[in-house]
């Protein structure tokens, strides 16, 4: 495989391309099909949730009915386990009203009495500046990231080519998360964020490596990079399985696996 790598590198370099190009399609598709770049849930677009204290529920079903009941409106169930066992179901809609939604949920069997269930509602217009504000730390994270860079190398391509792969990373991630579906909340955005910053920091000492480590050859040096890189990126694969299958936050799920999404 290296022995390739060193007579064909410009084609694993275009594989590359290949990937970020086919992303950014999807993305554009996806834009085209729905109006966004990636679907969002209720903390970034705005709506209500509902936390229901319970043990048994079908949230599939549940989830089923409501969509049936409202074809317009964007709902999503989900259920909160402990030790594997059913506590309570959160269901998150947006464009319904809460006088609206109460009794179709007890229509599903629900026994819904004030002081039983808690509501949180998001306005659409606090929801929009959430989403604004977010856009704009991505955008800003990107600008230091950048300065930062070119202080490190004060070398044009090595600093573009870093700043790439951070974008392609980013792209390539959101292209899968729109693939499987998943609405971003606003710790789907701190994902990204972290994705920037192990991105940037192993880019950047891989390169160092490369470029200012003597007593070898470039290629030499740059398959000792690769498995380091590859070492690194299995390291905290395998940490962010652990907590995606572990941990029973949903919150700290979706970090876990947009993270694992980015490593991949």
């Amino acid at each position: 495989f290296l022995d390739a790598y060193d007579k064909h590198y410009k084609a694993f370099l275009a594989l590359s391309f290949i990937i970020l190009f086919a992303s950014i399609g999807f993305i554009l598709f996806t834009k085209a099909q729905t109006g966004e770049y990636f679907q969002k849930g209720v903390s970034l677009k705005g709506g209500l949730t509902l936390t229901i204290p319970t043990s048994t529920a079908d949230t599939r079903q549940i989830e089923n009915a409501l969509s049936t009941r409202y074809p317009e409106a964007d709902i999503s169930v989900r259920s909160i386990t402990e030790a594997g066992q059913l506590k309570a179901v959160i269901i998150e809609a947006s464009d319904i009203p809460e006088d609206d939604i109460i009794p179709a949920l007890q229509d599903q069997g629900f026994q819904l009495l004030p002081g039983t269930y808690s509501v949180e509602v998001m306005g659409s217009s606090l929801g929009q500046s959430f989403y604004k504000q977010t856009l704009i730390a991505v955008i800003l994270s990107f600008i230091f990231m950048s300065i930062v860079v070119f202080i490190t190398f004060r070398s044009l391509w090595p600093s573009l080519f870093i700043i790439l792969a951070a974008a392609a990373e980013i792209i390539s991630t959101i292209a899968v998360v729109n693939l499987l579906g998943i609405k971003l909340s606003t710790a789907g955005v701190a994902a990204f964020l972290m994705i920037i910053g192990y991105s940037v920091d192993a880019n950047i000492l891989l390169t160092v490596k490369v470029l200012k480590h003597t007593g070898s050859t470039v290629y030499q040096r740059t398959v000792e990079t690769m498995r380091t890189g590859v070492l690194m990126s299995l390291t905290a694969f395998a940490a962010t399985m652990v907590g995606y299958f572990f941990i029973q936050s949903d919150i700290v799920k979706q970090i876990m696996l947009i993270i694992s999404i980015g490593l991949l």
